[in-house]
């Protein structure tokens, strides 16, 4: 059965060595699971019973097209209003919990692996009308319009229901569960889950345009980011800038999976 990390928050005691593996480079950053604590969420606009952990942003010099939030509500909590920019596209999915949401009239229960893609302008709210807490990832890009093209519309789905796909030559040790077509140009953004068996390797840096927030769901892995050999393991945040050189190689005794966001199918900006 899939697992889902989720933050505990919490605040390490005293005797707590300080020093961790979190690093911020000009390449990547790495966000441990452990920083993860209470003192370090923030409070969101319009949201009730609610906390979060921002992981990313569009930061000058570093990678600029999404945030990523790690999104905690409690019982009876949530928004009616959630998006400020009415410009912004999101994906969320659940690793915690139970979180009603609701667009076009219609209600869904999104569960441990549900995922939702929302478009921009879409009238959306996402409330906790269960019993225990609510975690998910809340991915926000603002959306490109493509001429000719219209926008992608709102879709709910469940990780279950997806088959991954295997990566070419690799006998399933590398695969990836994708839940928008690859060849759809309206999508600007793709929001994937990568798995790896034990062993599993990407066996080359991958060295291109695309921003990625990887956010490790399940398992242990070594990363080599930009010559740096870096251990993660689930509940650990990688945040990689544009070209940053990247493989991996699943370091533990089970699955080796993570949440990958990357920007696609646009041409890129010549003026910022």
């Amino acid at each position: 059965m899939a697992k889902y990390y989720s933050p505990k928050g919490g605040l390490p005691p005293q005797t707590q060595r300080s020093a961790d593996r979190a690093i911020f480079t000009e390449s990547y950053a790495v966000i441990p699971r452990g920083v993860m604590s209470d003192i370090v969420t923030s409070q969101l606009p319009g949201w009730a019973r609610t906390r979060a952990w921002i992981l990313a942003r569009p930061l000058s010099g570093f990678a600029e097209t999404f945030a990523q939030y790690i999104v905690e509500v409690q019982p009876n909590g949530g928004s009616n209003d959630p998006e400020p920019d009415d410009q912004a596209e999101a994906v969320l999915f659940v690793t915690e919990g139970k979180l009603k949401l609701t667009f076009n009239d219609a209600a869904f229960t999104l569960e441990e692996g549900g995922y939702a893609y929302l478009p921009p302008g879409l009238n959306w709210n996402a409330l906790n009308t269960y019993d225990s807490r609510v975690v998910f990832h809340w991915i926000r890009k603002r959306y490109e319009p493509l001429p000719g093209v219209a926008a992608p519309q709102p879709f709910v789905m469940q990780e279950q229901a997806v088959t991954p796909n295997d990566m070419p030559g690799t006998n399933g040790a590398w695969s990836t569960s994708r839940f928008v077509n690859p060849d759809d140009l309206a999508h600007d953004m793709h929001v994937n889950i990568v798995n790896f068996r034990p062993g599993g390797v990407i066996p080359f840096d991958e060295t291109h345009v695309m921003e990625h927030g990887i956010y490790i769901l399940e398992g242990k892995a070594n990363y080599h980011l930009n010559g740096d050999w870096v251990e993660v393991e689930a509940g650990d945040f990688l945040w990689l800038r544009a070209f940053c050189p990247q493989s991996c190689y699943a370091a533990g005794p089970g699955p080796f999976r993570y949440l990958l966001y990357k920007d696609v199918n646009r041409h890129p900006k010549l003026k910022i």
